[in-house]
């Protein structure tokens, strides 16, 4: 059957509206393709991957993980509200854009920090992230990642105090022991473990001091498992970043599992590398993007001042995507490669 939009040329508006309303089609212009995907699909379908790390945060440090959590999320929400008030634009916030920024966000800081902040935070990630580019699909940083930043260098000592779960004794996280220490020995003498193996079981299941979303490998990958099958994010970015990550450990005598499930590097890979707004379209510029990402944060942490490098790589790369995309798009078909 033909769509409204292939009538002849010589039909009027009048006779292809007849005709269309006794076929049962609406007569518009191209495209007529339509897709079930939209944003609020896309960004409900991410909150609800990271459910399961939000539930592990709240067994392994409490109540407090999930205070923090409602507050970054109400004051995103309510800036991002004030803020198109005041510009005189439509508000926007049920579209789930800003409930995904503020919890990326909560879960990027430790359970131990003020309930101020994770507030501060959230004004921080909607105004500087993201309105002040314009609002969504217009920012070139993960406002996430643009956040922590700025609370990380404003506030380092309320952003670097860790406590182990379950009795919130102040300890190390695994990567800042293993900076201090030298080898993985360290890491496992603070973990109370004597082998590999419980060193990596320990990691996977989460039972480790660190941000409240990135703790767990397991609650982050059947998060990502999910996203996978809802066909929001593709192998592209988070495979080719975790398996950069682990061939440069190797290359550089480093333990590659550790490195894999020790800090961020999964919530970082699945959730915030693959936001489609700040990274490479085409799964040429994906892949590219992930081996940038996985080199920075392996070359970070293992010969930069910070334990961690996930954050940083990420926002360097945002900064590449228009390069990425400029060099990765497809040829138009019937021209020529320049």
């Amino acid at each position: 059957m033909a769509s409204a939009g292939e009538f002849a040329p010589g039909t009027s508006g009048k006779d292809a509206q007849s005709v269309a309303s006794a076929g049962g089609l609406i007569v518009s212009s191209a495209p007529h393709i339509r897709g079930r995907d939209n944003i609020r699909r896309m960004m409900y379908d991410v909150a609800i991957a990271l459910i399961p790390a939000g539930v592990a945060s709240v067994y392994f440090f409490g109540l407090r993980s999930l205070a923090i959590i409602l507050i970054t999320i109400a004051g995103a929400l309510g800036a991002e509200a004030l803020i198109q008030k005041i510009i005189g634009r439509r508000i926007t916030i049920t579209d789930g854009s800003a409930l995904v920024t503020a919890v990326l966000l909560a879960y990027n800081l430790p359970p131990t920090v003020p309930f101020w902040l994770p507030f501060v935070g959230a004004l921080i990630a909607i105004g500087l992230g993201k309105m002040v580019y314009g609002g969504l699909g217009y920012n070139p940083f993960n406002p996430a990642l643009v956040s922590r930043a700025v609370l990380l260098s404003a506030w380092p000592v309320l952003m670097t105090r860790w406590v182990s779960p379950f009795d919130a004794v102040t300890t190390a996280t695994p990567l800042a022991a293993l900076k201090m220490g030298g080898n993985l020995q360290a890491v496992k003498d603070l973990l109370h473990v004597g082998s590999d193996l419980s060193l990596y079981g320990r990691l996977f299941y989460g039972s480790i001091g660190g941000c409240l979303g990135e703790t767990s490998a397991l609650a982050l990958l059947l998060g990502g498992g999910y996203l996978m099958y809802r066909r929001v994010i593709t192998w592209h970015m988070p495979v080719t970043y975790m398996l950069t990550v682990m061939v440069m450990a190797v290359v550089l005598r480093q333990d590659p599992v550790f490195h894999l499930l020790a800090g961020g590097l999964i919530l970082g890979a699945v959730y915030m590398a693959t936001c489609p707004v700040t990274t490479p379209v085409t799964p040429r510029g994906r892949i590219y993007f992930g081996l940038g990402a996985g080199l920075l944060t392996i070359l970070i942490r293992t010969f930069g001042s910070l334990p961690e490098g996930v954050m940083y790589s990420i926002l360097l790369m945002n900064a590449a995507t228009p390069l990425i995309d400029r060099y990765t798009r497809p040829r138009i078909y019937g021209r020529r490669a320049r």
